[in-house]
């Protein structure tokens, strides 16, 4: 899950490369950078931005998974 400009989304935690947790990796504005080998995802629509980075070679990799994310009475719920 992600704050992004104070709206929170939710997107996969497995990176669709290799499987690599993403929330290992860093979120800049709406991107998250998958901390093994550099795939970017955006978490506000769950698009790849960017592939897997490998020897100089970019591999494409798979949109991530969205969840509907609700904020009630203080409270964050994931439709999963």
């Amino acid at each position: 899950m992600a704050n992004v400009a104070g709206t929170y989304y939710a997107i996969g935690n497995r990176c669709t490369h290799m499987g690599m947790g993403l929330s290992g990796g860093t979120l800049s504005g709406n991107a998250v950078t998958c901390p093994k080998h550099h795939s970017v995802f955006d978490v506000t629509t769950g698009k790849a931005i960017s592939g897997a980075k490998i020897f100089g070679t970019t591999i494409a990799v798979k949109d991530e998974p969205t969840f509907v994310v609700k904020v009630e009475a203080g409270s964050i719920y994931l439709d999963l």
